[in-house]
C-alpha cells in the first residue's frame, strides 16, 4: 500500500502579509516589523535593553577607564598587573618569610660551601630555599656577560632582580657571588624593603683564599694569564653594614655546619622561619 505524506499544519505556507498599498485600499494597517536580537557580542547581537541604552542617553553607556601604562628604561607601553594572591598569602602557605641571603667575599672564601650547607640545613628543617650561585648563573642567565666592571654591575643587577622575585614568592633565596663592588650590593639591598636583604660577609684573609685556590684562578692571575681578577689586580670593596660576618676563630676557619648554624640562628631570632 503506497504511503502518502501528510502535510503537517506547522509546515503549511503562511499567507503573505498585505502590502502597504493593499492595506490602504482595504483600510487596514500594515503590520510593523519587529526584530529582536538575541545574544551575541557585536552590535547586531545586543539585547533590547542595550539597544535602547545605545539609542538613548549616551551617558548611561558603560565606559572603561584607560589603563595606565608606563615607560621603564627602554620598555614602553607596559602595565603592572596585580594578582589577588600576594606575598603574605604565599608566606602563610610556606610557613616562612621570603628573604635574600646575599653571601659575598673573595674567590675561595667559602661562599658556595656556606650556601649549600645552609640550604641543606633549612631544607631538613622544612623550609623552602633556592641557591643562586654566581658560576651557575653564568651558564645561562648571565652567559653573555664578561668580567669587566660594567658587565659585573649588570651581572649583580640581574641576580638582584631574580632574587627579589624569589623572596616575593616566599622563598628563602641564597645568593652566592663575589659581588666585589659595594654600590652594586647596596643597589640589591634597596630592591628588598623591610630588612629582607641579609648580607653575609665571608671575611677571610686573601692569603687563606689564595692558599685554597679551588679553581686555580689565583695562580693564573698571578702569572698574568687572567686580567682584572678580584683581590689581585681588581679591588674587592668590603661591606660596611653586613648583618652577618664570618671570620676565622683562633686561626681556624669555621666548619660549613658551624657557618650554617650561625646564619640559621640569625634567621630564627629575626622571625624569618615562621610566616
Amino acid at each position: 500500500m503506497p504511503s502518502h505524506a501528510i502535510p503537517s499544519p506547522l509546515l503549511r505556507a503562511r499567507p503573505p502579509a498585505p502590502s502597504a498599498a493593499a492595506a490602504a485600499a482595504t483600510g487596514r494597517r500594515a503590520p510593523s516589523r519587529v526584530v529582536v536580537a538575541l545574544g551575541g557580542g557585536g552590535p547586531a547581537g545586543r539585547g533590547m535593553e542595550q539597544q535602547q541604552q545605545l539609542a538613548g542617553d549616551g551617558s548611561r553607556s558603560p565606559v572603561k577607564e584607560k589603563p595606565l601604562v608606563s615607560t621603564i628604561g627602554k620598555s614602553t607601553n607596559i602595565l603592572w598587573h596585580n594578582c589577588p594572591i600576594g606575598q603574605s598569602e604565599r608566606q602563610n602557605l610556606l610557613g616562612q618569610k621570603g628573604c635574600v641571603i646575599w653571601i659575598t667575599g673573595l674567590s675561595g672564601s667559602g661562599k658556595s660551601t656556606l650556601a649549600c650547607a645552609l640550604s641543606r640545613e633549612l631544607h631538613c628543617s622544612g623550609h623552602l630555599t633556592y641557591v643562586l650561585d654566581g658560576d651557575n648563573l653564568r651558564h645561562g642567565l648571565n652567559r653573555d656577560l664578561s668580567f669587566k666592571a660594567e658587565d659585573r654591575a649588570e651581572n649583580i643587577r640581574r641576580v638582584g632582580e631574580v632574587a627579589k622575585l624569589f623572596a616575593d614568592a616566599g622563598i628563602i633565596c641564597i645568593a652566592s657571588l663575589i659581588s666585589p663592588y659595594r654600590r652594586d650590593r647596596d643597589a640589591c639591598r634597596v630592591l628588598l624593603p623591610e630588612s629582607r636583604f641579609i648580607e653575609v660577609f665571608m671575611d677571610l684573609p686573601l692569603e687563606i683564599c689564595e692558599a685554597r685556590d679551588p679553581k686555580g684562578l689565583y695562580k693564573l692571575a698571578r702569572s698574568g694569564k687572567i686580567k682584572g681578577f678580584t683581590g689581585i689586580d681588581d679591588p674587592y670593596e668590603s661591606p660596611v653594614n653586613s648583618e652577618i660576618v664570618i671570620k676565622m676563630v683562633d686561626g681556624e676557619c669555621p666548619s660549613p655546619k658551624a657557618m650554617a648554624q650561625h646564619v640559621l640562628c640569625y634567621l630564627e631570632e629575626n622571625g624569618y622561619l615562621q610566616a
